[in-house]
């Protein structure tokens, strides 16, 4: 079997048109909305908005990889990036990196796309690993890049990258492909979904090449509004990581995308859709915080941190007493007397009875898209 790489026709990739106008027309009416939504905020909204919507990003980018960070450390890290004022939690070199990384995609997304930046982008996205050889360059081994699984002796090769004696020129003509295609005719998501394919099956590093293939995509969505776009990109992929590597598996035998493409259309559409839900949360986040101010005590303080870090679909089944107990190392009476005390302010809402009894913040919104 030959790759998509090995065949006659790479990298000049093909695709239906027709099949994509409809997802192409509902991403610029989305955006539009989102870009909407933005304008209504003041400059202090806005910015912890980016913020956290960045850090989310973050730490769902790595969870796809299986590593998975303090999201108190990302955001403080990010904070730093932006030059505001953080808690100096200490962070790990991973949480450093990334935050690092997200930041910088998010200011440099106008400036060409440079080797230079792809190499820092690594060094990045790889901070405080010490077992690889290429860091911050394309990678050099002469064994096979390859993803496989299954027993050792009877591995499944998934996909087998060009070897290392090509990197140079293999992105050499992708970063002209990247750079000539951002003022061209080709629309926003057929363009991002054929630079992620483009990318991820050339491998250019020794490790790193999917966080790395997604601030692509985010880059080539940016640049084709002018701005950041900030969709949950990395969230929706995350919640569907098999169907996402499925999509990557069928792609790299062929340079017909359009399967591919419209596998990747309505994942950024699900991106763009839940960050309008999660825009909507932190901004009632804010009121709920400016209505219970004072009134609650630092174990009910702890417990709706943790549920707002959850984000928009909160702890999953909702909130048990028994959660409630071993998040904040109390007793059964106490946890009720507290839970008791939020539903009565209004803080929660509860449902249920006797040891199926959950709580949810009492918060209202859009169920748009959200699955």
């Amino acid at each position: 079997m030959k790759w998509n790489w090995q065949q006659a026709d790479w990298p000049n990739f093909k695709y239906d048109k027709s099949q994509l106008e409809s997802f192409e027309y509902q991403f610029l009416k989305e955006e539009g909305l989102l870009l909407g939504t933005f304008k209504h905020l003041n400059e202090g909204d806005k910015t912890d908005l980016t913020i956290d919507i960045i850090c989310n990003e973050a730490i769902k980018t790595s969870e796809i990889e299986g590593e998975y960070l303090n999201r108190e450390s990302v955001q403080s890290s990010i904070r730093r990036e932006f030059g505001l004022e953080t808690d100096r939690l200490r962070a790990s070199p991973a949480e450093q990196g990334v935050a690092e990384m997200m930041v910088d995609v998010y200011r440099s997304f106008g400036e060409p796309l440079t080797h230079s930046k792809l190499f820092a982008w690594h060094e990045m996205a790889i901070k405080g690993r010490r077992d690889l050889i290429d860091m911050g360059r394309y990678r050099t081994h002469k064994e096979a890049m390859q993803v496989i699984s299954g027993d050792i002796h009877h591995p499944k090769v998934h996909f087998e990258a060009p070897p290392s004696t090509k990197m140079g020129n293999e992105m050499e003509k992708f970063v002209n492909w990247f750079n000539e295609t951002s003022s061209s005719k080709l629309t926003p998501l057929s363009r991002a979904g054929i630079a992620h394919l483009y990318f991820v099956c050339i491998h250019p590093f020794e490790d790193g090449n999917g966080r790395i293939g997604r601030a692509i995509v985010e880059k080539a969505l940016a640049q084709s509004f002018g701005q950041p776009t900030l969709i949950a990109l990395a969230y929706t992929i995350e919640k569907h990581k098999k169907a996402y590597y499925d999509a990557l598996e069928k792609a790299n035998k062929s340079n017909e995308v359009t399967e591919w493409l419209l596998y990747f259309a309505p994942t950024i559409l699900e991106a763009q859709q839940y960050t309008q839900i999660y825009i909507t949360f932190l901004i009632e986040k804010t009121k709920f915080y400016d209505t219970f101010r004072g009134k609650l005590n630092e174990r009910q303080e702890k417990v709706l941190t943790r549920m707002f870090n959850e984000g928009p679909e909160g702890f999953k089944g909702g909130l048990s007493a028994e959660k409630y107990i071993s998040i904040t190392k109390t007793s059964r009476a106490t946890a009720t007397r507290d839970l008791q005390d939020l539903v009565s302010m209004g803080a929660l809402t509860k449902s249920g009875q006797q040891k199926y009894t959950r709580y949810k913040l009492n918060m209202v919104l859009k169920p748009h898209g959200l699955s």
